[in-house]
């Protein structure tokens, strides 16, 4: 494998920097003390910075020679809202938070070669280092974005990178087309009229109609939906009556979930399906239904050339340890939206054995650091692969 030498003896500092972030997790737009160190340590590198872009996101700016093309490299900050139960020298010390998705590493590395960057300027062009608030469900891309990130920052090409637990820390996965899924929201609203428990035939039920539709709904995925196009829709939320009045049939029941697809089309289809089925399921049983479909992430999805970019990148880091083929997840990020913008391509480093509670977003899991060499050197070996001299 190929790590340059500055960035293996930087390796003991950036190190230290991600346990410290562990030991200070802050959620989505708090995080003022992790965008701080990001922007100090970018200055101190000799890169320009431009901070609250997102509330409390970050962008380093180096512009090197005279090449005209520029690309932005994204890193996420936030943590996560839960505890951390495994005990390890740099756990959080804050109560119910922890970087359970290794965000703290996902950022180190990328300081780690913006500072090899700003010191070796083997590269032409312009690199924007995007230091992302609130990935974790809070829309932080979606603001940068909004707030004039590519109009401040334009980029001919943006790129990501994720932990994987299950790929060892020298492998990376780097593959054309969808890597994650789109992640919407629906809720509905059955409205019957409720009635005494022993006298159903008085109101309209609309708990039973709940019923139905809950039964019906994977038939969306299983029977509508085209069988070679991969779609998740699951009920996660259900809410109806009193356990302290077991003998009423309530007037109300509310139901929610996600819906989950690779494809703009099929991501319409689930909307509009999910729609049909709770409007058919309250006629049928002589009730109402309110639904709402919210758009939250869009799927990602890697550009051909994008791809073929840090493929050749890959390559020089991990050499025939590059997986071109790994099937995506139907997890989300909101990279999607930095995806939409320019040519994108977002790809996998390996985190070691998914094994002991390695997986994100699990209260022992921790980024493992042995990774850090090899995304900091990939990430070099993308700016100067792309902005040669």
């Amino acid at each position: 494998m190929s790590i340059p030498a500055r960035i293996k003896d930087d390796l003991p500092f950036l190190t230290a920097l991600r346990r410290d972030l562990h030991a200070h997790p802050e959620l989505g737009f708090e995080e003022e003390r992790t965008a701080g160190i990001a922007a100090k340590l970018l200055e101190e590198a000799g890169i320009a910075v431009h901070r609250g872009l997102g509330g409390t996101g970050v962008v380093g700016t180096l512009q090197v020679g005279n090449g005209r093309r520029r690309i932005g490299l994204r890193a996420d900050m936030d943590a996560l809202a839960m505890p951390e139960m495994a005990e390890r020298p740099y756990k959080s010390t804050v109560p119910g938070k922890m970087h359970a998705c290794g965000h703290d590493g996902h950022t180190a590395m990328l300081l780690g070669a913006a500072r090899h960057l700003a010191a070796t300027l083997n590269f032409s062009g312009t690199v924007h280092f995007i230091f992302q608030p609130a990935e974790e469900g809070r829309g932080g891309a979606k603001r940068m974005v909004e707030e004039g990130l590519f109009r401040l920052f334009p980029c001919d090409a943006v790129y990501g990178l994720h932990n994987m637990p299950g790929l060892a820390v020298d492998e990376i996965a780097v593959v054309e087309g969808p890597q994650l899924a789109s992640s919407d929201s629906w809720r509905i609203t059955f409205r019957g009229v409720g009635t005494h428990g022993a006298k159903p035939h008085l109101g309209r039920d609309p708990i039973t109609a709940a019923g139905t539709f809950l039964s019906s709904l994977q038939t969306i995925v299983g029977r509508v939906v085209d069988p070679l196009q991969p779609a998740v829709v699951s009920a996660c939320f259900l809410q109806a009556g009193d356990t302290k009045a077991l003998n009423v049939i309530p007037d109300i029941v509310e139901i929610g979930g996600t819906a989950r697809a690779y494809s703009p089309e099929v991501r319409d289809q689930l909307e509009t399906e999910i729609a049909r089925l709770a409007s058919g399921t309250a006629a049928m049983y002589g009730v109402s239904a309110d639904y709402h479909f919210e758009r939250r992430i869009p799927p990602v999805v890697n550009d051909a050339d994008a791809t073929s970019r840090a493929l050749a990148a890959a390559g020089t880091v991990f050499a025939e340890n590059v997986r071109r083929s790994f099937p995506p997840s139907t997890a989300g990020d909101d990279f999607a939206f930095f995806a939409q913008n320019a040519p994108g391509c977002y790809v996998w480093l390996g985190n070691g054995p998914a094994v002991d509670g390695a997986l994100h977003h699990n209260t022992t899991y921790d980024f493992n650091d042995g990774a850090l060499g090899y995304g900091a050197a990939y990430w070099v070996a993308l700016v100067e692969g792309e902005l040669k001299i």
